[in-house]
């Protein structure tokens, strides 16, 4: 299928500059993505928050490029100190580049938050996020990237451990959650498009 263009460049307004554009685009995802991450549900070490909806939801309407940068600028803000990130238990932020550390556990699905969406942004630019069944399938292919990373990396925090204390808490607990969250993300993107086409029907659709 033929490259097509993203939901958020379809929706761009006729404005004098692209960056400023793409600029605001970005930290409106990334805050977002942090405000979403602020649901958190314990059950153990890595909790439940709602920080993957808005990974999947950013990368499929912004693009490979434009959503791998919004994570990256997201990871950023939290690097720098600000309580962008899902609270611990106490309600305390993890911030700083420990935050990313090799030892910490959540780190690998914080980085696979990047390659995430720039896998789920490109099966969009190919017109994946059209219809609910292959918008459920980019989103699909997009958390194994996201586990791809964090369960690697979650295992070598948990050293020395076995792979299946691994997978007890890091994703059986959360198949259910995601899948909520991925026919969620899947039903938002057609109706967004949908919404789209009947708000400018005069614009030839991409």
């Amino acid at each position: 299928m033929s490259t097509v263009t993203t939901l958020a460049m379809r929706a761009a307004p006729r404005v004098r500059s692209r960056a400023a554009y793409l600029a605001v685009l970005a930290f409106a995802g990334a805050g977002v993505i942090a405000l979403l991450a602020q649901v958190r549900i314990d059950v153990g070490i890595v909790p439940i928050t709602g920080q993957t909806l808005g990974v999947l939801l950013v990368g499929a309407a912004y693009g490979p490029a434009l959503g791998a940068g919004t994570l990256v600028l997201y990871l950023a803000l939290g690097v720098l100190g600000l309580p962008v990130f899902a609270p611990s238990a106490d309600g305390s932020h993890q911030s700083g580049l420990h935050a990313l550390a090799l030892t910490a556990p959540t780190a690998g699905y914080l980085v696979g938050f990047v390659a995430a969406a720039a896998v789920v942004g490109a099966l969009a630019r190919r017109g994946w996020d059209r219809t609910f069944g292959s918008a459920v399938g980019a989103m699909l292919i997009g958390s194994v990237v996201l586990y791809a990373f964090g369960l690697p990396w979650l295992h070598r925090a948990l050293a020395p451990s076995e792979w299946q204390t691994t997978l007890t808490l890091g994703l059986y607990p959360f198949v259910i959650g995601d899948l909520l969250k991925i026919f969620l993300a899947a039903g938002l993107l057609p109706a967004a498009w949908r919404a789209m086409e009947r708000a400018r029907p005069d614009e030839a659709s991409a």
